[in-house]
This record gives structure tokens, sequence and C-alpha cells, in this order.
């Protein structure tokens, strides 16, 4: 693999040259008083609503709507369907659609509409089996002009939060629809009833959005959306200090020393969200030296988390002691946590035969070295400057880090094929966790499942998990969620960093507000209120 480095000179001309060079292609000479300009690091996509990347999250949930949508308080509430009835059983749901809803292209939402988007969806029901609502669909129907129903096979208490996601569960225009009907391969236009249409695409240059005037929840502030393709937070942040787009926000779009010393400047608004998700490494149990116990548990005790919030993200995250933050419905489970301790790392290793031979630096076991592969982004400039700063920690325990940092493609790769020691793999906060990241510890769409086959509890691990789905007793799920995060938390499969934070940063001058969304992978982009 061939890598290439820039001195800092080098790259802040580059930066530089890049922000001229998005001046000079807006789609108007001059920004309108009414538009919102942002930046994402790619163009936004094809925006086909039943499908993952290359689209982009926020900008689905800018052209389509679900049943239900995830409130900014964390809670579940009305979306297309304004109510919803579910048997004692918990096996149906019957969804009340609103009646006042079209696509933005004049089509009406109804539940024939539903019922056309459910069976494009389930269709591709084996791309969406991480999603444990996929598998438990028994079957759907308009069983009504305005009433939509959902069977279960069995009982699901997470229906609502799953559906509650900017994709796959959401509505597509029939008009838009390929002449097949499978959307899994393409879509004639992206048309949904949410408050933007996408209206022009330049690539590698910027997404325009214009304000559905016919939404049925209410006229957005901003008449347009631009969304500049701006791949480089130095760049990002030039182009906000020139004037360039109106505000940054969101994880990795800007460096923390950047955004500590932006939100400290005169006339910019500089804030930080409560956490949204958890930034973790994942210990491969089935290869290498971290199959065993004894190595995973070192490894907790070796890494100085202090040290990274401090040094790396400057405070603007929060340490974690746990996989997901205590808040979490069910994941406050009093389990204790690793503390930062390399007298106890050192004699878990020693214990476990992993000793340090005279004159060498790292640890050995029957002549094999304490060596591991630890796989990270190589783009992502947080998680290249924590592995190095972990490798470091690490060296002094006489464990050896192999530093991989790859393009996403070949990272993802690696976490669905379990070739990595150690790996980066975040949580995904609301409405996801607990029940979506669990769920997609049984299959290897992640790298859970293969971080975790080598656990000789894994078979049980795997039927708690799909129990806590099926059971409508409170105390009975709280009881099977504490033995699934008892268990991932003893055999130290993860090791908790932090718990992630977005940050935003916008001029008060030309913006009044930009809120927090509850999930981290959407913008607010429809809240937002221009001075």
């Amino acid at each position: 693999m061939k890598r290439c480095f820039f001195g800092r000179g080098a790259a802040l001309f580059i930066a530089v040259v890049a922000v001229f060079a998005l001046s000079c292609t807006k789609p108007e000479e001059k920004q309108a008083a009414d538009t919102v300009v942002y930046s994402y690091p790619s163009n936004v996509g094809p925006l086909n609503p039943h499908l993952y990347a290359p689209n982009a999250m926020f900008a689905q949930d800018l052209v389509y709507e679900s049943l239900v949508r995830l409130k900014d308080d964390g809670t579940i509430g009305p979306a297309l369907a304004e109510s919803w009835d579910i048997s004692p059983d918990g096996m149906v749901y019957t969804f009340h659609l609103r009646q006042d809803v079209q696509f933005s292209d004049g089509e009406p939402f109804n539940a024939a509409a539903a019922a056309l988007n459910f069976n494009a969806i389930m269709g591709n029901a084996a791309r969406h089996a991480w999603l444990g609502i996929t598998n438990k669909i028994e079957q759907y129907e308009a069983s009504g002009p305005y009433d939509f129903t959902l069977t279960f096979n069995t009982p699901y208490y997470p229906c609502l939060h799953d559906l509650a996601l900017p994709r796959p569960f959401t509505f597509l225009s029939p008009k838009s629809f390929p002449d097949d009907g499978d959307t899994s391969k393409s879509i004639k236009s992206p048309v949904g009833t949410g408050p933007w249409k996408l209206a022009e695409s330049r690539l590698g240059e910027y997404d325009l959005f214009e304000r559905n005037d016919s939404y049925w929840g209410g006229k957005p502030n901003p008449a347009k959306i631009l969304v500049k393709v701006i791949p480089d937070p130095v760049t990002r942040a030039l182009a906000f200090e020139s004037g360039d787009i109106n505000f940054i926000y969101g994880m990795g779009q800007i460096n923390y020393d950047t955004f500590n010393r932006l939100r400290n400047s005169e006339g910019v608004i500089g804030a930080i969200s409560g956490p949204r998700g958890t930034t973790t490494l994942a210990l491969n149990t089935a290869t290498g030296p971290t199959r065993e116990l004894a190595v995973r548990q070192a490894i907790q005790h070796l890494i100085n988390k202090a040290e990274i919030i401090k040094g790396i993200t400057l405070d603007t995250q929060i340490a974690a002691d746990t996989y997901f933050a205590a808040d979490i419905p069910y994941c406050d489970v009093a389990l204790e946590p690793y503390t930062y301790d390399e007298k106890k790392a050192a004699e878990l290793l020693d214990g476990a035969g992993w000793l340090l031979p005279a004159g060498k630096k790292i640890r050995e076991k029957n002549g094999v070295p304490l060596e591991m592969d630890f796989c990270f982004t190589g783009n992502n400039a947080a998680e290249k400057s924590i592995v190095e700063v972990l490798q470091g920690q690490a060296l002094k325990l006489g464990v050896s880090f192999n530093l991989i940092g790859e393009e996403a493609d070949s990272f993802n790769n690696r976490q669905k094929t379990g070739n990595f020691g150690i790996i980066f793999n975040n949580t995904w906060g609301p409405p996801y966790e607990p029940h979506a990241m669990v769920s997609a510890m049984l299959v290897p769409s992640n790298a859970d499942y293969m971080a975790q086959i080598g656990l000789p509890m894994k078979a049980q691990l795997d039927a708690n998990i799909r129990r806590v789905f099926g059971t409508t007793d409170v105390n009975e799920r709280s009881a099977i969620y504490r033995d699934i995060l008892t268990t991932l938390h003893e055999q130290a499969v993860y090791v908790p960093l932090y718990y992630t934070t977005m940050l935003k940063v916008y001029r008060k001058a030309e913006i009044r507000d930009v809120g927090f969304s509850s999930n981290r992978d959407c913008v607010p982009l429809s809240t937002i209120i221009l001075e």
C-alpha cells in the first residue's frame, strides 16, 4: 500500500487552493439570504431511501420520512402515522396514516404507497438482516385506505425504534419506482414526503436542496440548502472562516483544536452535544493473542483514556467506562469499570505466560511475540492520533500494536471478515442503542460478530440476544440485557474509549440557532432559523 505524506505548509496551501476552487463553483454568483450553506465530505449520492452508502443518511433524512420519528428528547413520536395500535400479544401493529400527506411530486401518500415500499424493502431483506425488525415481519398490508398493518412472527418490542431510522423503512413516491419495482438496483428519482427536494447535484462540487412548500409538517425557515463537497476538515474550517459556508456540524467535520479556537472567536457560537454513541475498540476473541481473556483484560488496563480525552479530543469528549452510556435504556447495569492500571496489566500478562525476555522490548510466549494488528480508517485524523498514542502506551508494557490505516472499503472488509486484532467499532447512538447494536451482533455485518466469535459462551450470548427482543415483560427484558452486557464486559470484548459528542459552530449574525439532532447521523437543517 503506497502512502503519501505532506508537510503542514503543503497541506495548508492545498486547503487554501481548495477553498478558492469552491468559491468559484457556487451555483449562484452570490448566495441568497434565504439559503443555508453546509458542507459534507462527498456528494449525497442517488438518495435511494432503501439502501445505504453511498447514500448520505443526513440527506435521506431531509427527503424521506418514516411512519414514526425519533424526537429531540429521545422518545418516539408520530410522523407519517399519526397514531397506532398494538395488539395485547405485541405481534400486530396497526398504523393510522395521516390523510393530508403527498409526495413532493404530487402523488398521495396512503396505505397502498406504504405497502408498495415495504414490498421493495422486504424483497431485499437479506441486505437489512442486521436490523431485527426485518427478520420478525411476517406480513404487511394496507388494511384500509389509510391503515397499514404489520404482523410479526414473535413479539418484537423495538419495532417503533427500528421504524424511526432514516433508512431503510422510509417511503419513495410510487412514480419514482423502477419499472420492475426493485429499488435494490436503482430508483428513477429521489422523491419523498419530507420537507426538502433534491434540486441539483454536481459531482465533486455541491448538492442543492429546495424547500418542499407542500410539506404537511410546516415550512422550514430556509428556502434552500446548499451542501458543498469539502472532504477535508482543515479546508472546511477555512471555508467557514471565509464565509463560504454558514456552519459546521457533526462528528469528524472539524478538528478538535480548530473547534476550540473557533468557538472562542468573536461572533461565533460553538457547542457540544451530550453523548451520541461510544467510540470503542473491538478485540478479536478468535485469533492472535487477543483470543486469551488475560490479554484482553490487560489491554483494558494499559490504556490511559485520560491522556486521549485531554491530549487528543481536548476535553470535547467524555471518557467511557462501559460499552453503552448508563442513560441508554436497559444499560444502567452497574458494571465495574476497567481502570488505567499498568501494574495490573503487567500482572495479567505475566500470569498468562507473556514474559519480557532480557534485552528485548516486546513480550513473548513460547517464542511468539505479543503483537497484534490495530486497524483504523486511514483518513480519519482522530483515529490516527488515537492509535499512535495507544501504540506508545502499549509499548511501555512490552505489547506491540502494528498500525494498519486503510481506506473505508478495506477497513469495512476487515470488520466483516475478522482480519484484525484490534479495530475501531463505534456504537451508533439513539435510536439504535441498545437493541439494534445488539441485533447486529448476530450477523457478520460489522466487527461485533467476528470479535465475539471466539467466546466460549457465544451460542448462549446469541440465544439471549434473540430472546430479549421477544419478551413483553420489561423486568425480564432488563434482566436479559444485564446478562448480555455483563458477559461482554467481563469477557473484555470491547474497550470503550469515550462517549462521542457532536460539535457545532455557527455565526450568530447569520443563524439564530442550530439544534442538536438525537440521531448523530442526521443534521437538523429543517429547524435552522436564519437571521
